[in-house]
């Protein structure tokens, strides 16, 4: 008899435990389950906000994109002075927008950040007194970021430097030389065009 209420003492403590362990495990899974729940949301609040940041820094381009325009210059002083009074609001207002998206690095990627900045930064200052050639070497530098084939010669070790950054930051970098091409490659145009017209007064002028 004492044996038989011993055994089923023992009997109940396993099912008790069997049961306790379940639930813990039903907890576990919930638990579990909310924490992926939580990273979509995450990684797409990271998504929204980087893709504010780029909104961001192509309205700012477009802005000074239209502030140094041929068409800005060719209009009368008083339309002219009004435009660029707008612009400027429009200026500031999106300067007012900060968006933050930081990005966890290791020694080495934060290493390789500063290695590109740096080297990006160097040629940036090349722009004023050697701009055809610093554009050359912005594309080379940009044809190191990007997967399929490009029709320009690529700077290895910059791929390199690239390659050991952070996933974020090789995506900044890649927006960074795309936005400093083209805002050569205009600035290039605006001087033909300025050229251009001096040459054409130049001419008329001498007519009379």
């Amino acid at each position: 008899m004492a044996q038989a209420k011993i055994q089923a003492k023992m009997n109940e403590a396993a099912c008790s435990k069997f049961s306790r362990t379940l639930s813990m495990a039903d907890r576990s899974g919930r638990l579990l389950e909310t924490l992926d729940q939580l990273e979509i949301r995450v990684e797409a609040l990271r998504e929204a906000a980087s893709a504010m940041e780029q909104e961001r820094e192509s309205i700012l381009e477009m802005i000074q994109s239209l502030q140094n325009s041929q068409e800005m210059r060719n209009i009368c002083p008083g339309e002219r002075e009004e435009l660029t009074l707008t612009a400027d609001r429009l200026m500031g207002r999106t300067l007012c927008v900060e968006i933050s998206i930081g990005t966890i690095r290791n020694p080495q990627q934060e290493e390789a950040l500063q290695k590109a900045t740096s080297i990006i930064d160097e040629i940036v200052k090349k722009l004023l007194s050697d701009m055809e050639g610093a554009r050359h070497q912005l594309l080379a530098l940009h044809a190191a970021c990007v997967t399929e084939a490009p029709p320009v010669p690529i700077d290895q070790k910059f791929q390199a430097v690239v390659i050991s950054c952070a996933l974020e930051d090789q995506k900044k970098i890649k927006r960074r030389l795309e936005t400093l091409v083209r805002n050569t490659e205009n600035a290039e145009k605006n001087i033909k065009i300025m050229d251009h017209q001096k040459l054409d007064d130049t001419k008329a002028n001498g007519g009379h």
